[in-house]
């Protein structure tokens, strides 16, 4: 058994091998504090660094962290810049790291309200990790579901006007191949934090069958206890994928492809 699941009583063969999560909560629980919004946001970065190496120690695939939505951008000009700086701040620092455990990273979203620096920092990381084998690391910024259903859809039109491919060809398997995820596992475990009970525009078709966990804890406050209890709550989880509970899902089931996604 893996060591890091044997000391935090985990099943490795009950983890979940992708897990989203929407960092909601910086800016109030720095508010409740009496702090600036920004000093909030720090907080989080540091829940970033232990969430995603104790996501790789126990052996998930792939982490897909909502850092910044594309409704954000109509947030206080201040706000974004300064969470524009941490971003700056954060691939610098964590860059070797990041590289050093393996792990390969990746950004989604749309790129072009991205500045220029930013953009050359995000494609070096992931030029830098694209042969690393470990967990995916991906960051959703300046993100949005509707907007990847749109690029997606966007993608499969450009193939069709070319002949690549012809209408009754689009499935799901093609579909999942135009988004900004592709070749990512399939969503299993959706977490938001801070107490709000909806999705926020996150992931909209990988959501379909993940396993949705709402945690009252703000993101600066949501620690690896919290997170281990929310891992084991999801190995107690009956999945069916629309099956009835006396059928056994096969190991290698796969959604998509049965067209259930």
């Amino acid at each position: 058994m893996n060591e890091y699941c044997k000391k935090w009583g985990l099943d490795p063969n009950k983890l979940p091998k992708h897990v989203g999560i929407v960092m909601d909560g910086n800016g109030r629980w720095a508010s409740q504090k009496k702090r600036p919004r920004l000093f909030g946001h720090n907080e989080g970065v540091k829940r970033v660094e232990e969430i995603t190496e104790f996501s790789g120690n126990i052996g998930i695939e792939a982490l897909t962290l909502f850092a910044f939505s594309d409704e954000n951008w109509r947030r206080p000009e201040e706000e974004v810049s300064g969470l524009m700086g941490l971003l700056r701040w954060f691939i610098r620092k964590e860059s070797k790291r990041i590289f050093e455990n393996n792990v390969r990273f990746r950004v989604i979203g749309d790129r072009q309200k991205l500045s220029l620096d930013i953009l050359d920092l995000i494609v070096n990381l992931e030029q830098k990790t694209s042969s690393n084998t470990g967990m995916h690391l991906c960051v959703a910024l300046s993100y949005g579901g509707h907007g990847e259903i749109l690029r997606a859809v966007k993608k499969i039109v450009a193939k069709v006007e070319v002949g690549e491919v012809f209408v009754n060809d689009i499935d799901s398997s093609l579909f999942e191949s135009c988004l900004d995820t592709a070749g990512l596992p399939a969503l299993d475990m959706f977490i938001r934090t801070s107490g709000e009970f909806r999705v926020s525009n996150f992931l909209l078709w990988q959501l379909a069958y993940a396993e949705m966990f709402f945690e009252p804890a703000p993101w600066p406050d949501f620690n690896m206890e919290k997170y281990v209890h929310l891992l084991n709550e999801f190995s107690c989880r009956q999945r069916r994928f629309g099956l009835t509970p006396e059928q056994k899902i096969p190991p290698t089931f796969n959604a998509s492809k049965c067209g259930l996604l």
